[in-house]
């Protein structure tokens, strides 16, 4: 009853926190907007009359520009929240992360290709990139998962150590493509930075399905993951098809993970350090740690777009650079924590 009540604290807080800095991200910028301004633009698409007296350039920075760069950093941190989790879980290690088997380096390889070949100035536009990313993404999912089967079984460790082995290869060549890059390295240097810069309705849209998708599929298993994470072989002795679920679960693990990445570009330590926190506060029991750690990415990686935003405004700072600078010396004192209780 106890860890129910602290539990349902928790969410409250992570709720109350989310829509905080939504808010505030909305608000401040080049052009600050009054709160009360806001809250008229929010609901003036429902209410045509609460538009009245409001000058036309701040519905179009609210509605157009703020409102679906904060919707889209909230959907990719909620992604690499739930990721990470599902890493952790699997793997039972809570150092692991969402790009452990080589994900973040596969969408680097397809985001890099693309705009080398320039294909972010056709007329697929904006998508092309993403779609990119995604592609190399889950197809660095594939070749991990035919590298690791042996027998038509799957070891965490296999798994773990084919995608070290592929991220390392793709990695260079990532570098690889850098260095070829010529007028196109700022471009990649600032995509593997990470950053909302430019994300619109589309954006948002794109991601919606593969997050409610992926995440559906892991809470479903929430029982499961439990299992797993005190072992394969306790779990297939609690009755769970431990091939099957793991299989399941690190698909969607990627998927988001992908789809995440597709979006924002690479940014590290969210599904890192956000499960890590949650699983201290409130406990490891995934029927509670998946959404509390799909709220609180969320809200972190909102929290990080503004600070992007306002550290060195005008200048905007990539987001990834943020929460590293942010989620590094803040897991280092949970690990200080941790080891002190």
């Amino acid at each position: 009853m106890k860890d129910n009540r602290l539990r349902a604290g928790i969410f409250l807080a992570l709720g109350v926190a989310l829509i905080i800095v939504i808010l505030a991200g909305i608000a401040i910028g080049s052009v600050s907007i009054p709160l009360s301004e806001l809250l008229r633009i929010l609901v003036s698409p429902f209410f045509k009359l609460a538009r009245e007296g409001v000058p036309d350039t701040w519905q179009t920075i609210v509605l157009r520009l703020r409102l679906p760069r904060m919707l889209a950093a909230m959907l990719v941190g909620s992604a690499l929240g739930l990721s990470g989790t599902t890493m952790q879980g699997l793997f039972k290690n809570p150092l692991a992360d969402p790009f452990i088997i080589g994900v973040s380096s596969g969408a680097s390889v397809g985001a890099a290709a693309a705009m080398l070949l320039g294909l972010a100035w056709t007329k697929a536009g904006a998508f092309a990139i993403p779609l990119a990313a995604f592609a190399g993404g889950m197809g660095s999912l594939l070749l991990v998962y035919s590298l690791s089967g042996s027998g038509g079984r799957r070891s965490t460790l296999s798994l773990l150590l084919a995608g070290t082995a592929v991220s390392t290869f793709l990695g260079a060549v990532v570098a690889l493509l850098t260095f070829f890059s010529g007028e196109q390295l700022q471009q990649v240097v600032f995509w593997m930075m990470g950053g909302f810069s430019g994300r619109n309705w589309k954006h948002v849209l794109s991601m919606l399905p593969w997050l409610v998708v992926g995440s559906a599929l892991i809470i479903w298993h929430a029982r499961d993951l439990d299992a797993l994470s005190l072992g394969e072989e306790q779990a297939y002795y609690m009755g769970v098809n431990v091939e099957k679920v793991k299989g399941r679960l690190l698909a969607a693990a990627a998927l988001l993970a992908a789809a995440a990445v597709s979006v924002s570009g690479l940014i590290g330590f969210v599904g890192l350090v956000v499960p890590h926190a949650m699983r201290l506060i409130g406990g490891p029991a995934h029927r509670w740690l998946l959404p509390a750690s799909a709220l609180a990415g969320g809200v972190f990686l909102v929290a990080s777009d503004l600070l992007a935003r306002v550290i060195l405004a005008p200048v905007e700072l990539p987001v990834g650079l943020v929460t590293a600078l942010v989620g590094g010396p803040f897991f280092l004192y949970l690990l200080k924590k941790r080891k002190v209780t």
